[in-house]
């Protein structure tokens, strides 16, 4: 019986391993208002999150803040798992020209609470994004 323990206790610590957390949440994630969707995936060991579809306003809203292109613009940057479904790393906001802080917390498999946060985790603003499903 201990050995199966072990056996059990190994499995799932090597199921919250940084690289299956990130699995875990690698896809397409759309935000709140439907304006955005953000690849996510693997960036040198660590997870990031690629803007991959903008709607005419979000694209708009980025012109106007000076960002020429986008699509393809890295909006999460170097987060790193820091216990199972919680990530920490930068969020960059084009709107704003500025990177935050940020956390990502995944609430369950189709949903993440992103927050980005100003001087220490202080003055935080929070959004719910939702996996999108790609159709094949």
């Amino acid at each position: 019986m201990g050995k199966l323990l072990a056996i059990a206790v190994a499995a799932m610590i090597g199921a919250f391993t940084p690289a299956h957390a990130e699995n875990a949440i690698a896809g397409h994630w759309i935000n709140p208002r439907g304006t955005v969707v953000v690849t996510t995936g693997d960036c040198d060991g660590g997870l990031c999150g690629w803007v991959s579809w903008a709607n005419a306003t979000a694209l708009a809203d980025a012109a106007d803040a000076g960002v020429s292109r986008l699509i393809g613009t890295k909006l999460l940057q170097d987060y790193h798992a820091k216990s199972p479904g919680h990530w920490a790393g930068r969020v960059y906001v084009p709107d704003l020209g500025r990177t935050f802080s940020s956390t990502i917390e995944q609430l369950d498999r189709d949903r993440v609470k992103i927050s980005g946060c100003l001087i220490g985790g202080w003055l935080c603003k929070s959004q719910i994004w939702v996996r999108q499903v790609q159709a094949e």
